[in-house]
């Protein structure tokens, strides 16, 4: 009897270890479904990417904390120079997602050609597994800065938002200080381009940077503009919270308000090494208690 209850007790002891060793685990490290949701543009490592290559900076990225991709490296079929499978699947083990890519093609004289270069480029994209095709630049500036060019453009990026939503991928504009240094009858660029594409085919992701630069307030715009912008760029002079002069907390506050899911740190100039300001600035961002 003696030896029957010593059994029962150390096998009621081990059934409890097993439940409770999951959580235990769970809560000693942090695990991937438990860091906030950071997203980086790898934009921000261009250099290092050049010279030690995609894979070694990606798990960099990794270890940083980063769970959120935006990439800045597409030609001709390719991410990076790989597959769009493969790339995906390097990140993928990595315990990151891709869901964004930086690309473009200005408009030429052949329209036909244009949707041709799109429709490879959203088949590379279906393939990485992104939600987002995202256009960084447009010529709409000095003489460019024309209502019937913001028409033109307008009516182009309607058109590859029509292509990319077949495909389930959402098409979208990032903005540098130019949209709002150029106006056209007193109106910014950027409002006449919201204006002038189609809601249900064309987002915006506004870089909160230039926007500041370019002499507006990025919260005014995440107010004026709910429904429009669902895309970030967390961008500061140098390394994110370096300068003191953006106030992320209301932006981001405004955002999820909003319902803005996805949003890409992105460090242009720096303050040390690009490894250390793109670490510096996730450090930043996880401390912060308005980042979820």
């Amino acid at each position: 009897m003696d030896n029957r209850r010593k059994f029962l007790k150390k096998a009621s002891f081990a059934l409890a270890g097993a439940v409770l060793a999951p959580n235990l685990l769970s809560s000693c490290g942090e695990s991937v479904a438990a860091k906030k949701h950071i997203g980086l543009q790898l934009y921000s490592l261009r250099d290092d990417i050049k010279d030690l290559g995609i894979k070694k900076i990606l798990e960099t990225v990794a270890k940083m904390g980063y769970v959120n991709l935006e990439a800045a490296g597409y030609g001709d079929g390719k991410l990076y120079g790989l597959a769009p499978a493969e790339l995906k699947k390097i990140i993928d083990d990595l315990g990151m997602k891709i869901t964004s890519s930086h690309l473009g093609r200005q408009i030429s004289d052949d329209r036909d050609a244009d949707m041709n270069w799109w429709n490879v480029a959203i088949e590379a994209h279906n393939a990485a597994g992104m939600k987002y095709m995202v256009m960084p630049w447009s010529p709409l500036q000095g003489e460019g800065a024309t209502i019937d060019n913001v028409k033109r453009y307008g009516e182009y990026f309607s058109q590859i938002g029509l292509l990319t939503a077949a495909a389930s991928i959402k098409f979208g504009y990032h903005n540098h200080a130019f949209e709002f240094e150029n106006k056209i009858d007193g109106t910014p660029v950027y409002d006449l381009l919201v204006e002038n594409t189609s809601p249900d085919h064309v987002l915006f992701q506004n870089d909160v940077y230039w926007t500041q630069k370019g002499g507006y307030n990025p919260v005014d715009y995440l107010k004026k503009y709910p429904k429009r912008i669902q895309l970030l760029h967390i961008k500061d002079e140098e390394a994110i919270g370096a300068s003191g002069t953006m106030d992320f907390k209301t932006i981001f506050e405004t955002a999820y308000a909003n319902g803005v899911k996805d949003w890409y740190v992105e460090v242009e100039r720096y303050i040390g090494t690009p490894q250390e300001d793109v670490k510096q600035s996730y450090d930043f961002l996880n401390k912060a208690e308005y980042v979820k």
